[in-house]
């Protein structure tokens, strides 16, 4: 079940579609540094991420009116991100990497420990360095927490081909995290 918007999300979207600059400003404020987070991990640069955050800002403020005060405020702009930078990274065709595959070699991952002892921000690092369409399927899946049902009708892919993109991101990361160490 949704978790109800809390109290002060609730006020300040309500000043917002009143038209209260200063609410904007504040709502603004509260979530942009977590949602360039978001964007940050589907750009390939941080100029493109600050375009996805900026032209997802616009998509919030424009459907603030949408928002039917069911879930958090914070998952709902969070959603509209993700859409955001899924538009953006089809509309520039940056998934080039994609293979259509019938059958996925679901293989045995051993785990790397040196993963534990990273910091976010190298990890961010390793992610950035993975070809777009990995990353893209890496992102949703393991991060954002997306089924590869729904991955393959976000990006207009079949369920194999999200899973083999996450299996070979998988396997990419594996290899950077091991010359990282060696």
């Amino acid at each position: 079940m949704n978790e109800p918007v809390h109290m002060v999300d609730e006020e300040l979207i309500r000043s917002c579609l009143s038209g209260d600059r200063n609410a904007q400003k504040v709502l603004f404020d509260k979530y942009t540094r977590r949602m360039m987070g978001i964007c940050m991990r589907y750009a390939p640069s941080r100029e493109e991420a600050e375009d996805m955050l900026q032209e997802g800002w616009i998509k919030v403020f424009r459907n603030l009116h949408s928002f039917r005060f069911e879930g958090s405020a914070e998952g709902w702009i969070k959603r509209i991100m993700v859409n955001t930078c899924l538009e953006t990274l089809r509309k520039n065709k940056k998934m080039a990497n994609q293979v259509e595959l019938d059958d996925v070699y679901e293989s045995v991952y051993t785990e790397i420990n040196s993963a534990d002892f990273m910091s976010a921000k190298e990890l961010l690092k390793l992610i950035h360095k993975l070809p777009s369409g990995y990353r893209t399927v890496f992102n949703l899946f393991a991060i954002e927490g997306y089924s590869h049902k729904e991955i393959a009708a976000m990006l207009s892919i079949t369920e194999n081909t999200s899973k083999s993109q996450y299996s070979r991101a998988r396997m990419h990361l594996q290899r950077m995290l091991l010359l990282e160490n060696a």
